[in-house]
């Protein structure tokens, strides 16, 4: 059996036969019932979208200001960047470099990544480096924390407002627009990109011989269950 036709489980490890789905319908696994890959449909356009406007939603984010605030005469206004530059200033340099990788630098490259992953496998090709950019999407999704730094924003304007007159800025209102877009971009199941990417042609490599394994035959694998979801409205 070809090893490029199976999956495992990711929650208890049972090697399933990987089968064509049809449209708006989910693999699932036949021990557990855990989601092993769904078929994608027309979700890539969506994701393509959400995630090239959280982009430049993130830029138009940080080069805005968040609040400005009025005092006794006096007019300040801040940005992400110049409160990651205060926090520095006053020694605090482990938080200043936690505020700017959880907020800035860890979405964005994120999304880059993403965007990097999408682009192509809309255009019908395999993107390269695909199994690699995919294990980084992955593994930065945890330490993006928009909505942490949004709702930490929203309880110091409460505090600001009894001492000082707080005018919310573009960059406000852009972050919240970017928790909404990150949101929806964390809902995409990244897994199903897999499957996408079986189907597309893959770069030019040297063909290696393939020994072949006496797992394949000592273990079947199973079919996986399949289970159809109604169309959204």
């Amino acid at each position: 059996m070809n090893h490029d036709e199976m999956i495992a489980c990711h929650e208890c490890d049972v090697l399933h036969r990987k089968v064509e789905l049809a449209r708006m319908t989910t693999a699932r696994c036949s021990r557990c019932n855990a989601v092993l890959y769904r078929r994608l449909s027309g979700r890539i356009d969506r994701v393509l979208a959400m995630a090239l406007t959280a982009l430049i939603t993130l830029v138009i984010a940080n080069a805005f200001p968040i609040v400005e605030l009025k005092s006794n005469g006096f007019t300040s206004q801040a940005t992400l960047i110049s409160a990651v530059a205060q926090l520095w200033s006053e020694d605090n340099i482990t938080v200043a470099v936690l505020v700017l990788c959880s907020t800035l630098l860890f979405p964005a490259a994120e999304l880059l990544a993403l965007l990097w992953l999408l682009i192509p496998i809309h255009a019908g090709r395999r993107p390269a480096g695909f199994a690699l950019i995919l294990r980084t999407v992955i593994g930065l999704r945890p330490w993006g924390m928009i909505e942490v730094f949004m709702l930490g924003v929203l309880v110091t304007l409460v505090k600001l407002s009894g001492v000082a007159r707080v005018i919310p800025d573009v960059a406000l209102f852009a972050f919240g627009v970017l928790t909404i877009l990150f949101a929806a971009v964390m809902a995409f199941d990244l897994r199903s990109l897999w499957d996408l990417a079986d189907r597309l042609p893959a770069p030019c490599q040297p063909s290696r011989p393939r020994l072949r394994d006496k797992s394949d035959s000592a273990a079947p694998a199973r079919p996986p269950l399949t289970r159809h979801r109604s169309p959204p409205p």
